[in-house]
């Protein structure tokens, strides 16, 4: 299983970008998927999940300026991000639940990253 990342980039403040998230390989099924990020120095943060059912969380910090969706039939997680601020600067990682073809249940997969970088 893989899971692809694409779509980051320097933005200026107040400005938008998407995310994207993809996963590959012999999946059976995906559970919860989320958008997770890491700036220098820091922890890895949830930034915010979403489930299968579409179902959506957000961290405090980003409500109200990012969306994430998923699209079932892609094994694809996106996330709307607007309003960017300086300190949206991170490398942000998607994360999935996934049940491979012949595996015995859930595990967690990540993917390899992807940078956001917010400045003037």
């Amino acid at each position: 299983v893989q899971l692809q990342a694409s779509g980051g980039g320097l933005v200026q403040p107040g400005g938008s970008l998407r995310l994207s998230c993809a996963a590959s390989g012999s999946i059976f099924s995906i559970n919860d998927m989320g958008w997770y990020r890491q700036a220098p120095g820091k922890q890895r943060e949830l930034v915010a999940a979403i489930t299968r059912g579409g179902s959506a969380s957000y961290a405090d910090s980003v409500k109200g300026r990012f969306t994430v969706s998923r699209d079932n039939a892609k094994n694809t997680i996106y996330l709307h991000m607007n309003s960017l601020k300086p300190e949206d600067t991170a490398v942000y990682y998607c994360n999935a639940e996934i049940f491979m073809l012949g595996g015995r249940g859930y595990r967690g997969y990540w993917g390899q990253g992807t940078q956001v970088t917010v400045s003037s």
